[in-house]
């Protein structure tokens, strides 16, 4: 003879549970071998698991008697007042699909949010925050609200950067000589790449120097070593050509009575 059904309950209950954890864990694999991205993948799985919770609860308060359509009702006018109460909240989920779907970003970019000037590489994008780990090993936690109705500085996207640098050199020098010094070092520069222009220019006339720059190309991880790099050699190459950097100075008088 069959159980009754109140026996059966925390069976099927259980088994659909499981059913629910099988499948969650079945689309992970799948997004995991489709090379999707990990933030798309975090958000695309709790999306899926929460809806489908959602479904067994309905089917558990079915089976209690409780009909679907007062439950649908009862869950509008809360969703109505809760919406009111969390648009900050809303503003955020928004915001991260947009993110996952726009692609403004992903995981394993270094990005600077143009509304609060926090910079650092993604390192997760979740339902409501983006999370940005800085060079100094800080999480900040940003809402995916702000991102997504602010400029955003994508540094990590194309294969390669511009290096401008400006150097100030005295009225004195020969500018000629100059641009000789600045040419030299470059080519010294490994990481600079070849096939890209390379611009050596007279910037702006300021009022105590003359203005050099100097503007090459590399790959995006050598930006920041290579600038560093070029900066110190620069500065070595002009001194030992006995070319001088102006630098602020302040005369001043003593007049005694």
């Amino acid at each position: 003879r069959r159980p009754p059904r109140s026996t059966l309950f925390p069976y099927t209950t259980l088994f659909r549970s499981r059913i629910i954890k099988f499948l969650l864990k079945l689309l992970r694999k799948s997004l995991d071998r489709s090379r999707v991205e990990t933030g798309v993948v975090t958000f695309l799985c709790s999306l899926v698991k929460y809806s489908l919770y959602f479904m067994l609860a309905m089917i558990i308060l079915a089976q209690f008697g409780v009909t679907t359509s007062s439950v649908v009702a009862v869950l509008g006018s809360a969703g109505l007042t809760l919406g009111l109460a969390l648009q900050g909240s809303l503003s955020n989920f928004a915001g991260g699909v947009l993110i996952l779907l726009l692609k403004p970003f992903v995981v394993g970019d270094y990005i600077v949010d143009g509304a609060t000037g926090q910079e650092g590489t993604v390192s997760a994008i979740t339902i409501f925050y983006t999370k940005l780990l800085t060079i100094d090993n800080r999480i900040i936690m940003i809402p995916n609200g702000t991102l997504s109705n602010s400029s955003i500085t994508n540094a990590s996207h194309m294969e390669k950067r511009r290096i401008d640098l400006l150097i100030g050199v005295s009225y004195e020098a020969n500018l000629a000589e100059v641009k000789q010094v600045l040419a030299e070092v470059v080519k010294k520069q490994e990481k600079v790449l070849p096939d890209e222009q390379v611009d050596i220019y007279v910037s702006e006339l300021a009022d105590s120097s003359v203005q050099m720059g100097v503007r090459v190309w590399v790959k995006n991880e050598d930006y920041w070593p290579t600038r560093w790099k070029m900066t110190e050699e620069i500065k070595n190459a002009l001194d030992e050509s006995k070319i001088s950097i102006p630098f602020p100075q302040m005369d001043v008088t003593i007049k005694n009575q």
